[in-house]
């Protein structure tokens, strides 16, 4: 009997993962010429609502263009539904600044598969064949058990090389390759180039599922802390050495360390770009895609290192917010609720309810207590020691008035005197005013006073400043800088408002 009816379920179990299920359905056509216009080639991440707008957009052009049986739904509804069908993965953008669509390893992979088969190349040339048998040899040679037949095959490759070697040092024959040999080469390379972001891509997938992994796992809360991290350990070995996609992600590091390997890297693209066949062969796009590699492969690895960070990130924090007593307190709560309910089950029927509300009853109290009875507080306080004050004499209200602020209202009345109209005009300025007020009124103090006063009253500020003498209680004067306040705007003699005989 045939194994027909295995083969069709391992067939079933394959169209049902994403990558094929994005080509298998209605509207792939579309949907992956979408997700090429707006992920670009490099499949950078966009942001929610650009993603959104630009569906709509082209959903609108397309049906001006008069294409039917396109999908229903807005921009956002159609993300979410292939967010569903794991196409698409929203995430938080690295920069902070909102969330952005990343296209999964799936869809990336789906997108491959419809490039590949886009493109025109031969099934059978000279350049698959000798590269296929040269990666065989190599392969051998890297992997045989045997010493003395790898030790052959590495001799065999020397000489082979030597012999080409002098050869072109001796003016030999340079036969250059035809055009369809480089166009398989560059085919190949470009497949191998296209190829990474998806390798990359299922490598932060697997990291955000340890990530939720352990989120559950200590949300569960059944396994002790050290189990958890040894885990984690173990799975991080394993995801970067037992899978194809994780030894691709552990090979980058080493061109990444090794500067003059990426020079090499560098200048064997810029060369083989440089070739007189390259213009027929490769557009433009293509060939900034084969000159960004070095870019595409930093991209990745940093994009892996900060899914593998957060990982890390969420199980430390994970691990710092564990507090075991109060672990053991809830585990003590929960038995005991179990028990009760157990004897509560022991005595009524199978069918019994009981009222349990989801939040717990408001307490009735009109005031707590925030502060409460403390002995300290309550103690007499210690009598007060006696003051001899019979060398301090007495004080004169006129000796504290001396040494307190400004007299405001002896100032203002002055000052109302010099800014009334009907008489005589008295000083132009604040400072002329200050040197006329009796000496008690000329303390350092009363200059704020009087500055306060005009302020209130709206004076003009000239330009300038004046030096005013000014007296303490003691008798030691101290001379201060005033600005030019005026007191009046207009000459005494073209004031209307003066009486005849002021003028």
């Amino acid at each position: 009997m045939s194994d027909v009816a295995d083969e069709l379920a391992r067939m079933r179990e394959a169209f049902e993962q994403p990558t094929l299920r994005l080509l298998h359905q209605q509207h792939a056509p579309l949907v992956l010429t979408i997700f090429r216009l707006a992920f670009g080639r490099d499949n950078q991440p966009v942001p929610t609502s650009r993603l959104h707008h630009q569906v709509e957009t082209y959903l609108g052009e397309l049906r001006m263009a008069g294409v039917e049986g396109l999908p229903s739904g807005t921009g956002r509804e159609l993300c979410l539904t292939w967010m569903r069908r794991k196409w698409l993965i929203r995430a938080n953008a690295s920069d902070g600044d909102g969330e952005v669509y990343v296209l999964t390893s799936s869809a990336q992979e789906s997108l491959e598969q419809a490039r590949s088969l886009a493109r025109e190349r031969a099934t059978l040339s000279e350049h698959r064949v000798a590269t296929i048998v040269s990666a065989f040899r190599r392969f051998n040679s890297e992997a045989n058990p045997d010493r003395t037949t790898r030790v052959t095959l590495l001799n065999d490759e020397i000489n082979r090389l030597r012999i080409e070697r002098d050869r072109l040092v001796d003016g030999g024959e340079m036969p250059p390759a035809s055009e369809d040999y480089m166009a398989e080469g560059f085919g190949e390379l470009r497949s191998l180039v296209s190829a990474l972001p998806s390798d990359f891509a299922r490598v932060e997938e697997a990291f955000a599922r340890i990530r939720n992994d352990i989120h559950d796992a200590f949300r569960a809360d059944e396994r002790p802390a050290g189990e958890l991290v040894d885990d984690y350990l173990a799975r991080i070995d394993q995801l970067t050495t037992a899978t194809p996609e994780g030894r691709a992600f552990e090979g980058a590091f080493p061109l990444l360390r090794d500067e003059d390997l990426l020079g090499q890297l560098r200048a064997d693209i810029a060369a083989l770009l440089e070739h007189p066949s390259t213009d027929a062969i490769l557009s433009e796009a293509d060939r900034r895609e084969l000159r960004d590699t070095v870019k595409l492969i930093r991209a990745g690895l940093d994009r892996v290192l900060v899914q593998r960070n957060r990982a890390t990130a969420t199980l430390r924090s994970n691990i710092e917010a564990r507090d075991v007593n109060r672990d053991r307190e809830l585990e003590r709560v929960l038995r005991h609720l179990e028990g009760r309910l157990g004897t509560w089950y022991a005595a009524t029927g199978p069918r019994a309810t009981a009222g349990v509300p989801l939040l717990a009853e408001r307490a009735g109290v009109d005031h707590l207590r925030e502060r409460f009875f403390d002995p300290s507080e309550e103690r007499v306080p210690p009598p007060l020691e006696p003051v001899d004050d019979s060398d301090g004499g007495d004080v004169s209200w006129d000796e504290l008035r001396a040494a307190g602020g400004p007299s405001l209202t002896d100032l203002g009345d002055a000052l109302d005197t010099v800014l009334d109209p009907m008489l005589l005009p008295g000083p132009a300025t604040i400072a002329e005013l200050f040197d006329s007020l009796p000496v008690h009124l000329r303390r350092p103090v009363e200059v704020i006073g009087l500055l306060h006063l005009a302020e209130r009253r709206g004076l003009v500020d000239g330009a300038g400043s004046t030096d005013v003498v000014t007296v303490r209680p003691d008798g030691s004067t101290r001379t201060l800088r005033l600005p030019t306040v005026l007191t009046r705007t207009t000459p005494p003699d073209d004031d209307p408002d003066l009486p005849e005989d002021a003028r």
